[in-house]
């Protein structure tokens, strides 16, 4: 899906495309490929740099589910697809869209059923998770292991993946268990984007800490929303990486940054309110919401897939669009 630009310009937005190659908050300075910005304030929002080269063998054997090509070669691979394993792989947390994956392995099931060959084929989920979705607080995630489960996927948690064998067609996990494959559909690892990574912003991963309300990383008038930020919940999990975060995450940084420009004296916090569709194929999906900063665990109410859900999960990506570009 691709939108254009100009629409932000029409705003009095001025677009630079560039690469972005050091922050240097001590000195209010971005530094890109061809020139340096200075700012009064910077809100950072560079997203999550996919590494699969972190893991022998994962590129070369499987296809990668958070890329455009990655698919167009599954999908190629699915249509001529008779029987045998298949096995979705997340390779790492934390991930972009933690339902991605799920998503996946029930619409793989979905796919197969139509084709009338599902008794042929097997899938598994496998994860270094307890539970899937595990921000969403215990309870729900078993709630959700159980439709999995009720769809004849098989749910492997605990499990860190080292390496994979392309020969063999086997996956090797740190828990000395191996995996047979004939399909293999991974996420790949993420960290922080280079730029932050070298700048020295963010910790070892990438990610850059920032207060939970007001997205205010340690450096002053410098704000990280999205999936570049890295926000700690009580349950010491990490707030998920996903697209509704960043959209209310974005509203209170630039509420907060345009209030302190006019002098106003009033500061917009973030709640930890929160929601996520869950596609589980045949016309259907599940959703989820609630307040994820709550405690001990997350206070999220989850409903059952119906139509109504997937509609509104087609009808919510139109408005965004039709409001915002």
């Amino acid at each position: 899906i691709q939108k254009p630009l100009s629409s932000l310009e029409r705003k009095g937005i001025e677009v630079v495309q560039d690469e972005i190659l050091k922050i240097i908050p001590e000195n209010k300075t971005v530094k890109t490929q061809n020139r340096d910005f200075k700012y009064d304030y910077l809100i950072i929002s560079l997203g999550a740099e996919l590494a699969p080269e972190k893991i022998p063998g994962l590129n070369q054997a499987g296809f990668n589910l958070y890329e455009l090509r990655g698919i167009e070669k599954l999908r190629d691979e699915l249509r001529i697809f008779s029987g045998g394993k298949i096995a979705v792989v997340i390779s790492s947390l934390p991930f972009k869209c933690p339902a991605a994956p799920y998503e996946a392995a029930f619409l793989l099931d979905e796919y197969f059923r139509k084709r009338n060959i599902r008794d042929k084929v097997e899938i598994g989920v496998f994860t270094p998770e307890s539970l899937p979705l595990p921000a969403v607080g215990p309870e729900n995630g078993k709630i959700i292991k159980s439709m999995i489960e009720s769809r004849n996927i098989k749910f492997n948690p605990e499990l860190n993946l080292v390496s994979v064998a392309p020969d063999k067609k086997e996956i090797i996990f740190k828990e000395n268990k191996i995996a047979k494959f004939d399909i293999l559909i991974f996420v790949p690892p993420h960290q922080g984007e280079k730029a932050i990574r070298e700048s020295g912003i963010g910790n070892e991963a990438g990610w850059i800490p920032v207060d939970k309300k007001t997205l205010q990383a340690k450096y002053e008038n410098v704000f990280a929303i999205g999936d570049a930020a890295f926000i700690a919940l009580a349950s010491g999990k990490p707030l998920p990486k996903a697209g509704v975060f960043a959209h209310l995450e974005a509203e209170v940084a630039a509420d907060n940054i345009a209030n302190d420009i006019k002098g106003i004296n009033l500061k917009k916090e973030y709640d930890g309110q929160g929601s996520c569709f869950l596609e589980t194929g045949f016309g259907k999906a599940g959703f989820a919401s609630g307040k994820f900063y709550a405690e001990p665990d997350p206070q999220i109410k989850i409903r059952r897939p119906a139509r109504i859900w997937h509609l509104g999960k087609v009808l919510f990506e139109k408005y965004w669009f039709w409001k915002w570009f």
